[in-house]
C-alpha cells in the first residue's frame, strides 16, 4: 500500500468518529472563492458608502446587484445552471469594473473596514427598546394576519 496502511478507515473502507474527513479540492476551492466574493462585495458596500466615491461608481454597484435581485433577468433562475451562471457573471464584471474605477486609497480604506467588521462579528441588540419595538411591531403584524384571515372567512361562509 502507498503510505495509506496506517489510516484504517482507508484500508478497511468505513469511518470511524476520529477520522479526519478532507474534502476535495475543487470543493475547497469553491469555499474560498465564495468567502472571497462574500468578502469584496462587504468591501464594495462600504465603498458605494464612502464620500469620495464617483457617482458612476455607484450606479454600477447598485445596476449589478439589481440585476441579481431582479426577477427579470435574460436569463431566469429556475434554469438549473445557467440561470445562476448569468448572476454570477454580472456580479464578477461589476467587481473588476468597479476595481477599476474606484480610487485605490478608497479601496484599501473600504478593505480595511470590511476586515474590521469580520472580526468583530455580528452586532448584537444592545438597547432594550429596540428589541420591545420589534416584538410590538411583530404582534401588530400577526393580529392583522388574523384579523384578515377571519374577515375573509366569514365573508366567504355569510355572503351565501
Amino acid at each position: 500500500m502507498n503510505g495509506d496502511s496506517n489510516n484504517p478507515a482507508l484500508v478497511s473502507g468505513s469511518c470511524s468518529p476520529n477520522t479526519v474527513r478532507r474534502e476535495p479540492a475543487f470543493v475547497t476551492s469553491s469555499k474560498q472563492r465564495a468567502q472571497q466574493l462574500c468578502r469584496e462585495a462587504h468591501v464594495f458596500y462600504f465603498a458605494v458608502k464612502h464620500p469620495c466615491v464617483p457617482w458612476y461608481a455607484r450606479l454600477v454597484a447598485a445596476c449589478s446587484v439589481g440585476y441579481v435581485f431582479s426577477p427579470i433577468q435574460l436569463i431566469p433562475n429556475f434554469i438549473p445552471v445557467i440561470g445562476f451562471a448569468d448572476d454570477l457573471l454580472v456580479l464578477f464584471l461589476g467587481i473588476k469594473l468597479l476595481h477599476r474605477i474606484t480610487p485605490p486609497e478608497v479601496l484599501t480604506e473600504c478593505r480595511e473596514l470590511a476586515e474590521a467588521a469580520e472580526r468583530g462579528g455580528q452586532k448584537k441588540i444592545e438597547s432594550t427598546s429596540v428589541l420591545v419595538a420589534s416584538a410590538i411591531v411583530a404582534t401588530l403584524w400577526l393580529l392583522a394576519a388574523v384579523g384578515a384571515g377571519s374577515l375573509t372567512v366569514a365573508y366567504v361562509l355569510f355572503s351565501r
